[in-house]
């Protein structure tokens, strides 16, 4: 097989350095399966990842991206044959194993997802690790009882992946969604996902009371820190939130009201070491009646080499949807 393009992260003095190089088969991480990548995508864990901003990647160098869809080009494992189209996300891909930024990727057979019908290989990237996180999300929400006669479902962190395919998921399951924004400029474009209702975050009345007033039937959050303590405070009783990000801060500073006096359950949404089952179930929603409406809208389209600036523009929030990563 020829030397193809992949973007590999560098440890430079001590510094984390992504650049565009050519590979041989013979050096990527062991696997089972070997497939053809036709899309990527981007995810904040592969901003952190590829900028060291996040000490993320096990060892260098390394091969970036959490997320692939291609054809499998052999297979050691009878599950997959030759011709197969395949998603590979997760587990251990980008981090301690090269990963989907690159035009021939291999990988262990039981990480590999077939292709469900309904998806073509960029819809499935578009949706890529974001769209399983939300996706998994509303399984989860829904397995502790969310439903959309329940109340409202306040989306917070609205422009981001993972919460621009929620809002547009969760819409087309008939919830009224709220959107909670830092974005003015940006309040059309969730409208048109379907949110009923989107708020400015910088008009937000938090409060520091142990309990606010109840307003959130259910909440889906990319932020953390803050925001999500403000949320335990506000939900309403047997509430429901999904915490999946952590792009306002890591710490939690809230009280144990409102879980025992409103029933409130914050429920971690945990995209990377799903069981098979599950994910291949999961992905089978996302073909079906999880499948966003205006993933076209959503996504767009980039080349390995813009991924370094589109890095950057990611940690500074200056995005919007999913950038899918062109690679055939």
């Amino acid at each position: 097989m020829n030397p193809f393009q992949a973007l590999r992260v560098f440890d430079e003095n001590g510094k984390a350095t992504a650049r565009v190089v050519e590979v041989a088969l013979a050096e990527l991480s062991p696997g089972e399966v070997v497939l053809q990548a036709a899309y990527s995508s981007v995810n904040y864990k592969d901003a952190l990842a590829a900028t060291g901003v996040g000490k993320i990647i096990r060892s260098f160098p390394r091969i970036a991206g959490i997320d692939a869809t291609g054809t499998v080009i052999s297979s050691a494992d009878a599950r997959f044959k030759a011709g197969d189209e395949v998603i590979c996300t997760s587990y251990e891909f980008g981090v301690g194993h090269d990963g989907g930024y690159s035009q021939v990727c291999r990988v262990p057979a039981d990480w590999v997802v077939p292709l469900p019908k309904g998806l073509t290989l960029f819809d499935a990237a578009a949706l890529g690790v974001a769209g399983y996180t939300a996706g998994l999300a509303v399984e989860l929400l829904e397995l502790n009882g969310m439903a959309p006669t329940n109340g409202k479902v306040l989306v917070n962190g609205a422009t981001g992946g993972v919460a621009t395919l929620a809002i547009d998921m969760l819409a087309a399951l008939g919830y009224p969604v709220v959107a909670v924004t830092g974005k003015d400029a940006e309040h059309d474009f969730l409208r048109k996902l379907g949110a009923q209702e989107v708020l400015s975050r910088q008009g937000l009345e938090m409060g520091n009371r142990p309990l606010e007033k109840a307003l959130w039937a259910a909440a889906f959050d990319s932020v953390g820190g803050e925001q999500l303590a403000w949320l335990t405070r506000t939900m309403r009783q047997d509430g429901l939130i999904a915490s999946f990000g952590n792009a306002g801060g890591i710490e939690l500073k809230t009280t144990v009201l409102p879980f025992i006096l409103r029933g409130v359950r914050l429920i971690g949404v945990n995209s990377g070491d799903t069981p098979m089952p599950l994910r291949r179930e999961v992905w089978g929603r996302l073909a079906t009646d999880l499948r966003p409406r205006h993933l076209g809208d959503i996504a767009h389209i980039i080349k390995l080499e813009d991924l370094p600036a589109y890095f950057d523009s990611m940690l500074k929030g200056q995005i919007r949807g999913r950038a899918v990563v062109q690679l055939s």
